[in-house]
Parts: structure tokens; C-alpha cells; sequence
């Protein structure tokens, strides 16, 4: 097994996926800790949910984030060849959000985060996804990543994440809370 901890980056420094190292207060770093950071608030929710679809698509979802976060930490020259997410998995992840759409309705407001666990769990993930595709767009934007899919991708996903939250309120029995009583 491969030691613990290799004290590289004890000098503030991070690697990348090819030669080049970053200070670890980076932007691309601050993008794929949040992308990190969604993984694991997908991975809370996960457990916790209910219904069937979200036990088979949330690691898929998840899997994608780590295919993103590959080609974020790879230098310019080695990206393409860990590029995954491309138009066919949008829409597939498109074709999700709307399969999952037709079995709840959808609410005429906004809802306050709580009416289950695993739906509370979602909504944090849905917030954090949103972050994630905030620090990715300053990564476009200053041409630091390239990948136009990157930010529809965690846009839909965002969507997605609410449909399911809705899903497993439905399924936990609870009525939803609006924001407006």
C-alpha cells in the first residue's frame, strides 16, 4: 500500500495531472475542492435516500464529477485525454432530470429545504453544485479549462438535484414547505 501521506505538498504546493505544480490557493484548486466537496454531499444523500432512481443515478453523477475533476487538475496539454464529459452525457444527464421531472409535480414557489432528510441532504448538494459551476466559470472565463461541457453539465445538475430532492420528499410522505405561507 502507498504511504499515508507523501509531504509534497507541505509547501503549499499541489501537483497536477502532468508535470507543474500550483500554489494550493489557486483558483483551480478552490474549483475542484468545491467539486470535491459536492461529490461528498452527493455521497451523504445517497445514503439517505429512498426512492430507486436515486440509489442507481447519484453514482453515476458522481462518477461524472470525478471525470471532471480529472480533467480541471490536469495541465493544458494533458486534459483532452481525461475529457469525459461531452454533449451526449448532457443530454443523457438532461434525459434524467426530465424522466425524474414526470413523476413529481413540480411547485408554483420555492421550498424551504427539510421536509426529509435525503431531501435536505440534496438541496445542500444542489447549493455546493452551484458553487462548484460559479468557480468553474472563472476557470473558463480566464481559459484555465477549455471543456464548454463543463458548465451546462453542472447547471443541469443543479436542476437535476432539485427534481430529486422533490422525488424523495414525495417519497418520504412529506408535504413540501414553500417559502411563501
Amino acid at each position: 500500500m502507498a504511504p499515508l501521506y507523501t509531504r509534497t505538498g507541505d509547501d503549499g504546493t499541489t501537483g497536477l495531472l502532468g508535470p507543474g505544480r500550483l500554489p494550493k490557493h489557486h483558483p483551480l484548486f478552490e474549483a475542484l475542492g468545491t467539486l470535491d466537496e459536492a461529490s461528498a454531499a452527493l455521497g451523504l444523500a445517497r445514503a439517505l435516500c429512498q426512492a430507486p432512481q436515486s440509489a442507481e443515478l447519484l453514482p453515476q453523477v458522481q462518477r461524472d464529477l470525478y471525470t471532471l475533476m480529472a480533467e480541471v487538475a490536469a495541465t493544458p496539454e494533458n486534459a483532452p485525454q481525461f475529457r469525459k464529459l461531452d454533449p451526449p452525457r448532457l443530454a443523457w444527464l438532461e434525459a434524467q432530470a426530465d424522466a425524474l421531472a414526470a413523476l413529481v409535480p413540480l411547485p408554483g414557489d420555492f421550498i424551504l429545504p427539510g421536509d426529509s432528510h435525503a431531501g435536505a441532504a440534496l438541496d445542500l448538494a444542489r447549493t455546493i453544485v452551484r458553487r462548484a459551476e460559479r468557480r468553474m466559470a472563472g476557470l473558463l472565463d480566464q481559459g484555465m479549462v477549455t471543456n464548454p461541457v463543463m458548465l451546462p453539465y453542472l447547471n443541469r445538475l443543479s436542476s437535476f438535484l432539485f427534481v430529486l430532492e422533490l422525488l424523495e420528499n414525495k417519497q418520504s410522505g412529506k408535504t413540501l414547505s414553500l417559502a411563501k405561507e
